[in-house]
């Protein structure tokens, strides 16, 4: 997925720096990613450690990381998909909502498109009590990233495009969101970290939390309607539903909040991924982590977040640095 702060350009330097940091051999040691996102970096870890716990606010983060931190089995789902692609189309929330035709005023989806989400969303709904969990969390994150294929955005849903650009205009073909099977336990929540952080204990810390005011309820809120599907009156040009906000967005409560994680967790090694452009600066970083042991920074230059390419010159990616913060917790 397009996704705002991925980490897939830079995961090899995190995986690198934390063997580094904790030994090469990983494989006892207990990894959690406490802001895991779309799950990037803790698939990268799933095969290297014992166990994963993975954690986010959003809950479109949580369907994902189900489906690809916490199945470990491989599922028969060929005939299943392909009967999915060929239901016949629905005028349901998402059509209703979020997409012109229907006179919503946005158009997030094609109309095809988004009749045909609302399918099989309420397909996967009828077929919930009859499979196994693991199994609808595949189907339901196999759509999630299917329909993020032919979304009219660039790339993050806090706005849709005028008109459908090529992407959009194709048809939405559902499939498998394929993971690493691995003889783990792992756990997959969907809670306030600082609030989690005081439940749980490993090794291996890794937090990525957001590094500005955007909040991303805000940015993926037809990812988190499309896994809730459910009735609620959208608010607005951009149709947003009421949501969760980080504190980690806010300029007045984001070294409290980070302060209160570190002196909470029950981990060893703590690895912070921020960049050059956060709330919080790299001097306040380093003096709070200071405080709880030994600390040290590496950094690393690469291409910032590029939004999609039908857009403006000023969206174009450009040079930014990521800063990994470590702590040896004392």
């Amino acid at each position: 997925m397009n996704y705002i702060g991925s980490k897939h350009k830079l995961s090899g330097f995190i995986l690198q720096t934390v063997k580094q940091a904790v030994g090469t051999d990983l494989s006892q040691q207990v990894f959690c990613d406490l802001f895991a996102g779309t799950g990037i970096v803790s698939r990268v870890f799933k095969p290297e450690v014992k166990q994963i716990i993975t954690n986010d606010l959003e809950y479109y983060s949580y369907v994902l990381n189900k489906n690809y931190i916490e199945n470990n089995h491989p599922f028969d789902y060929a005939n299943l998909f392909e009967s999915l692609n060929q239901l016949n189309p629905v005028k349901g929330f998402i059509y209703q909502n979020y997409c012109l035709g229907s006179g919503s005023n946005r158009q997030y989806f094609s109309d095809e498109n988004g009749m045909k989400i609302d399918a099989i969303r309420q397909e996967l709904a009828k077929l919930k009590p009859k499979i196994e969990e693991g199994f609808y969390y595949f189907l339901l994150a196999s759509l999630l990233e299917s329909a993020d294929k032919v979304a009219n955005t660039a790339a993050v849903y806090g706005a849709f495009l005028k008109h459908l650009k090529s992407s959009a205009k194709k048809k939405l073909d559902l499939k498998p969101a394929l993971f690493k099977s691995c003889n783990q336990h792992n756990e997959v929540y969907n809670q306030d970290g600082n609030q989690l952080i005081k439940n749980i204990k490993g090794t291996i810390l890794y937090l990525d939390p957001p590094y500005n005011s955007r909040q991303y309820g805000a940015n993926y809120h037809l990812l988190n309607t499309l896994s809730h599907y459910q009735n609620f009156v959208p608010k607005g040009l951009t149709g947003l539903p009421d949501y969760k906000k980080s504190d980690y967005c806010k300029k007045n409560l984001v070294l409290k909040s980070f302060e209160d994680l570190i002196e909470q967790a029950q981990f060893k090694f703590i690895f912070l991924s921020y960049n050059n452009e956060g709330l919080m600066s790299e001097e306040q970083i380093k003096k709070t982590m200071k405080n709880y042991g030994h600390y040290q920074l590496e950094k690393q230059s690469y291409q910032r977040f590029k939004a999609d390419k039908t857009e403006s010159r000023k969206h174009k990616a450009s040079q930014t640095t990521e800063y990994l913060h470590l702590l040896e917790k004392r």
